[in-house]
Order: C-alpha cells, then sequence, then structure tokens
C-alpha cells in the first residue's frame, strides 16, 4: 500500500475527492448523468503543517468548510431537474389547467377560463428559461452554496450540536452520579462510558436510515476507489469492486479516536471547581482533534503491525458507516479521482506500472463544471 495523498467523503447521490489544493464534487443527476464540478481551496493547514497538533486543528476545521460546500453542491445538483424529467412535469400541469379552464367554461366564465390557461402558459416558459440559464452558466441554485455567511453558519452550528452532543451531555450526565455519592473517578470513567455510548448509538441509529444507507454506498465508493490505486490496481469498475471497502485515513476513525483521546485526557486532568471543569472541556477539544489528527495522520503514512494495530477499531466503526456500492456509485467514485489525481502517473511512479500518459490524463486544474454522458 502507497499514501497517495487524495481524499475524500460521501456527498448527496456523490463523492468528493481532494488532492492538495483541487477538489472536485462528482454527483449523479436526476436524468443519470455524471456531473462533476472542479475547483481550487486553498487550506490554511497549508502555512502550519510542520506543527505537530496545530495543524490537525487547521485541517479539521478546513475540512468540515469544504465538506459542507461539496454537500450543498450535490444537493442542488441531485435536486435540479432534467429536461425530459420537467417536460413531463409541465405537460402534467398544462393537463391541470385546461381541466380547471372546461370547468369554468361551461360555467360561462370565458375570461377566468383564459386567465387560466394564460398563466400555466407563462409559468411554463419561465421554468423553461431557467431551466436554459442554468445550463448555461453551470450554476443554478448553487450560487446559494457559495454564500459564505450561510456556509459560515452551517459550520458554527454543527460544531457547536457536535461539542453539545458528544462532549458537553456525557459530563452533565455523569455528574448525577455526585447525588449518590460517587467517587470523582467513578464519575470520570462513567463520563467516558456515556460518551462512547452516544457516539455509536448515533451511529448505529443514521447507520438504519434508508436515505443515509445511499450516502455510506457512495462512502464506501470513495473508499475502494482509493484503496484500489493505493493497492497498485487500475482505476476501472471491476477492480474498484474487489477492493476494501475500509481506509485508515476514513473520517469515521478520526470521530473515534476524538472519543477516545478526550476520555484519556478529561480522566487525568481534573479540578475541584464545577466551572473550571467545563472550561477545561471546552479548551481541550481543539488539542483532543489536533492529537487525533495526528493518529489519522500516521495510519496514512505508514503500513506496519503497530499502525494497523491502531487503526482497527476504526476500521471496525466503519462497517456502520459504509456500504456497497454499485457500479454507478463507483463510476461516480472513479470520476470524481480522475478529475484531481492522474492515478497513471502514480501507478507507474509507485508500481512500476507501464501506462503512456497523455494530456487527457492530468487532472482539471481550476474551476470548471462539466457532464459525463
Amino acid at each position: 500500500m502507497k499514501y497517495s495523498n487524495i481524499g475524500g467523503q460521501a456527498v448527496m447521490e456523490g463523492v468528493m475527492m481532494r488532492n492538495g489544493a483541487l477538489y472536485a464534487v462528482a454527483v449523479r443527476t436526476a436524468d443519470n448523468q455524471i456531473t462533476v464540478q472542479t475547483d481550487a481551496h486553498h487550506s490554511a493547514a497549508g502555512k502550519v503543517r510542520k506543527i505537530p497538533i496545530v495543524r490537525g486543528v487547521v485541517a479539521f476545521v478546513d475540512s468540515l468548510v469544504l465538506g459542507m460546500k461539496a454537500l450543498m453542491f450535490s444537493a442542488d445538483r441531485f435536486a435540479e431537474e432534467s429536461e425530459k424529467e420537467l417536460e413531463e412535469r409541465l405537460a402534467q400541469e398544462q393537463k391541470k389547467a385546461e381541466k380547471k379552464a372546461e370547468k369554468l367554461q361551461r360555467a360561462g366564465r370565458e375570461k377566468e377560463a383564459a386567465a387560466v390557461l394564460e398563466k400555466a402558459g407563462e409559468n411554463a416558459q419561465k421554468e423553461r428559461e431557467t431551466l436554459r440559464e442554468r445550463s448555461r452558466s453551470g450554476n443554478g441554485k448553487s450560487e446559494d452554496s457559495d454564500n459564505t455567511v450561510l456556509l459560515t453558519l452551517t459550520v458554527i452550528i454543527s460544531l457547536v450540536v457536535s461539542v453539545a452532543l458528544f462532549m458537553m451531555l456525557p459530563y452533565f450526565l455523569s455528574r448525577l452520579l455526585k447525588g449518590i455519592g460517587a467517587p470523582e473517578a467513578v464519575i470520570s470513567i462513567m463520563e467516558g462510558v456515556l460518551r462512547l455510548a452516544i457516539f455509536f448509538g448515533y451511529m448505529l441509529l443514521i447507520s438504519k436510515m434508508k436515505d443515509i444507507q445511499r450516502t455510506f454506498m457512495y462512502h464506501g465508493a470513495e473508499h475502494k476507489c482509493i484503496n484500489c490505486i493505493e493497492h497498485g490496481l487500475e482505476l476501472n469498475v471491476e477492480n474498484v469492486r474487489k477492493s476494501s471497502k475500509e481506509h485508515k485515513r476514513c473520517g469515521t476513525s478520526f470521530l473515534l479516536f476524538v472519543m477516545i483521546v478526550s476520555i484519556v485526557f478529561f480522566l487525568f486532568i481534573r479540578t475541584p471547581d464545577p466551572v473550571m471543569r467545563i472550561v477545561i472541556r471546552l479548551l481541550l477539544i481543539p488539542v483532543v482533534a489536533g492529537v487525533s489528527y495526528e493518529f489519522i495522520r500516521l495510519a496514512g503514512l505508514y503500513d506496519n503491525r503497530f499502525v494497523n494495530a491502531l487503526s482497527k477499531p476504526g476500521l471496525a466503526l466503519q462497517g456502520l458507516t459504509t456500504r456497497e456500492p454499485d457500479d454507478a456509485q463507483i463510476e461516480v467514485g472513479i470520476a470524481s479521482v480522475e478529475a484531481v489525481f492522474n492515478w497513471k502517473k502514480y501507478l507507474n511512479e509507485n508500481f512500476g506500472a507501464h501506462y503512456v500518459l497523455t494530456e487527457a490524463d492530468e487532472p482539471r486544474g481550476g474551476k470548471e463544471l462539466y457532464t459525463l454522458r
């Protein structure tokens, strides 16, 4: 296994892949085509990449911002209608308008009947013009996704909810034991147990949701594509299908490390002041995230018994957050990889392959939106 420097995440009916500053979001649209958007995302983590712990905190926030942006784009693209679907819907609405107009005509209300038909025609014309404009601009509703204020608020709310659910709730629940005279050590241990229980319960709950299960299939496609090339195989549907859907650098593993590291920190760093206990937990969250990032980074860079042993709990947990993808989902993952990564060059350099490289194999640079038919 050779480190490839690419990573990604599942989005709604698609996959986002990132390679350095370049990222791509590939989405299977409603008309069964693959729409790909490429763009550059310059991370602040690059400025502190040599500082352990700190680089992890910056990389975590940076990944969260990019992930939200990719998720919004995928939701917009998947929700858009194809021209055929639009015409079918407009035809149904036209029939309803004609039936309503006929009733009005039979009642002698000719002007109202004409107004109903005229309004239906105007609405249809506006929707056709909107679809054509989206096709020309390549934007559509995704303009809202680029709204910096909305994106910032989404990230902040996500962080607040995560801290409240996985960090503060276990703390307050464990403090209830104080009322029955439990020693501080027992309370700290129970806090850790509750944190893991809430985390695993949350993962188990969302893994049962049908809509989320499709996203988890794309999550599996993302992992399988990366595993395919990092194990020296040609990137095609057949090879991706037989690759593993678990990967050591997965965000699921990162979250598990966050839970475990936080338990260790909060178990040994104590204070008798109730207010300070809360303050310390909040202040240590960036440190916990940074230390957890170092574990994930270590897992990605090395392949030995020690690292593999550390990775096993996270890989096991991915059984909840990944599903086996179908071939159509694998195709989306491949499209996302090829938009940002020259896998043929990578296999030539790391596995002694002999692919003839062409300009078409190079990843697309800059901002671009295109459709694979």
